[in-house]
């Protein structure tokens, strides 16, 4: 069985199902949409978790954040569960297909076949849709690819309950109620209000723009502070945070840029225009930096590729955010 379910390639996980699960059910929405709507965009500099031994940076915000406030403020049900048995779990799974209902899977990616392996590590917060069975293959809708992909019953159940950090334990989610209209408007509005006084307002020096800045004044110390072989990969860690975990570029910049760009329109302020263009060259920053991290990383460093270029390039992304954060908040007040 294989339920009619449009797939939509996407830039990131998460949002990129959000948008598959509430367009399928009739409500025309992007990612970009969603991942503003949903106050995805966020910066943590957390050292004192690790993932895979080393420091955990993130530009996203909490898992499962995304979907949970924008269907809240959408007025959609949801049913959420978990599982300690794996085979009652895909049991459960299996019941939900027959009954045409696509089903949204929290999983370890290591698990999933169809990774190509130079992407598959442990990371075990990828989503995606389970929209129907063949025998023993589920089919799924994996937003960061562009087909439909095939996944076999035993390694779907694997990454279903993979072991290690924030393991998923077999959780799946489908949506029970969608009301006829949802208010866009305020949405958009909720979503930029908590973005912006979560970068700008957060206590403590690690979270926000404060985050990016005491994140800038610790990568210049690296080198001397670790040795360069594990400055190397510290750093090498935070570009996989910020451009494999990520969006492939920017550290989800561009997508809330593209955000701003939907909400100039919907809400009929073009001053978010203008938000959204400074938000774009924000994400060019951050990719800058991760061309300069990666050459030090290769050991193809030129003279103007230091650490501490690097640390002044952060800084520069921590001011302009600032700046786009202080002038987006009065256009929701």
């Amino acid at each position: 069985m294989k339920i009619d379910f449009e797939h939509r390639q996407s830039a990131h996980c998460e949002s990129g199902v959000t948008a598959n699960l509430l367009h399928h059910y009739g409500i025309d929405i992007s990612e970009a949409m969603a991942f503003g709507i949903g106050a995805g965009l966020f910066f943590g500099y957390l050292p004192f978790i690790k993932i895979n031994k080393l420091p955990l940076t993130t530009f996203r915000c909490e898992v499962g954040g995304i979907f949970k406030r924008l269907t809240r403020w959408f007025g959609l049900q949801v049913r959420w569960q978990k599982f300690r048995n794996p085979e009652k779990a895909m049991d459960a799974l299996d019941r939900k297909i027959e009954e045409g209902i696509p089903v949204g899977c929290r999983t370890g990616g290591y698990w999933l076949p169809y990774f190509p392996p130079a992407f598959r590590f442990h990371f075990n917060m990828h989503n995606l849709v389970v929209i129907g069975r063949e025998n023993d293959h589920y089919i799924i809708s994996d937003p960061v690819f562009p087909d439909l992909e095939r996944c076999h019953r035993k390694d779907l159940m694997k990454a279903r309950f993979a072991k290690g950090a924030m393991a998923p334990r077999g959780t799946m989610y489908y949506l029970t109620h969608v009301p006829e209209t949802v208010p866009f408007d305020q949405s958009v509005k909720n979503g930029i209000r908590i973005v912006c006084r979560r970068m700008l307002h957060t206590p403590g020096p690690l979270i926000g723009v404060k985050g990016i800045r005491y994140l800038a004044r610790q990568v210049k110390k690296w080198p001397e502070k670790l040795g360069q072989r594990k400055a190397s990969l510290y750093v090498t860690q935070l570009i996989r945070m910020q451009e494999e975990l990520g969006t492939g570029g920017g550290g989800f910049r561009f997508m809330y840029a593209a955000f701003l760009q939907e909400a100039a329109q919907r809400l009929q302020a073009p001053g978010l225009q203008d938000l959204s263009d400074k938000m774009t060259a924000a994400g060019d920053l951050w990719r800058e930096f991760a061309v300069i991290g990666a050459r030090n990383c290769k050991g193809r460093a030129g003279e103007n590729d230091s650490y501490a270029a690097m640390t002044r390039i952060l800084m520069e992304c921590a001011d302009r955010e600032e700046e786009i954060y202080r002038k987006l908040l009065p256009t929701v007040r």
